[in-house]
């Protein structure tokens, strides 16, 4: 069914490579485009919240569906109790993208572990990712760590916050918005501060501004967002 749907709908349209936001973690897209799109080397993506890693593998199964590959996309927090018999279930895509490493229980690390080999067989390309490095996850399988670890490792780093003000004011403007800086500093000081968290809130103030046909203003801002501060 989904190879049916157009890509933009089986894949956010905005968690794409041209819209990621790189910074210091250059060298880690182009690695992770090129797994993507010609099944390049096996990858493991880590770093704190909100430095991309989803963003990534999603944009990373866009690529590859563009590119004529089949791709799944696995976020092992979201299937909970039942990740162990989804990963054992899963065969035939060319990329595999697991997200959530950290929320495996020992079911499900057998699980990755058999993935793993059955991959290796299949000649599938696995994408990884997860908060911290594989020996610091504190994985019960020895054998899996060994495997995670033979993977290319991609440590992401957060943008800093001129990058994110930047890259905030841009997305904005492109949605026709224009976001000063008083109205910057209010945001940056009244909501999560990671660039996903922020784009999501443009969206919001975007809908909100066409509404109310006001310009985005911090007594705006503190009405939209119920905010006194």
């Amino acid at each position: 069914m989904s190879a049916q749907l157009p890509l933009a709908l089986r894949w956010p349209a905005q968690q794409r490579f041209d819209s990621y936001v790189a910074g210091e973690n250059g060298a880690g897209v182009d690695a992770v485009r090129h797994a993507a799109e010609a099944g390049g080397a096996w990858a493991y993506l880590h770093g704190p919240a909100g430095c991309g890693k989803t963003h990534l593998l999603i944009a990373a199964c866009a690529a590859a569906a563009a590119a004529g590959r089949s791709a799944q996309y696995l976020p092992l927090a979201k299937l909970g109790a039942g990740a162990g018999d989804v990963l054992r279930g899963v065969g035939g895509s060319e990329l595999l993208a697991i997200d959530d490493l950290a929320a495996a229980g020992r079911d499900v690390e057998h699980a990755l572990f058999d993935l793993y080999n059955r991959c290796k067989v299949e000649k599938s390309t696995l994408l990884f990712a997860a908060a911290a490095a594989p020996a610091q996850l504190g994985l019960g399988l020895p054998d899996l760590v060994s495997r995670l670890s033979a993977c290319t490792q991609l440590a992401l780093k957060p943008l800093d916050e001129a990058t994110r003000r930047d890259a905030v004011r841009r997305r904005a403007a492109a949605r026709g918005l224009v976001l000063d800086d008083a109205v910057l500093d209010w945001l940056f000081a009244h909501s999560q501060r990671d660039l996903g968290s922020l784009t999501a809130l443009v969206e919001r103030l975007d809908r909100e501004s066409l509404a109310a046909k006001r310009r985005i203003t911090v007594p705006f801002l503190r009405k939209v967002l119920g905010r006194d501060g």
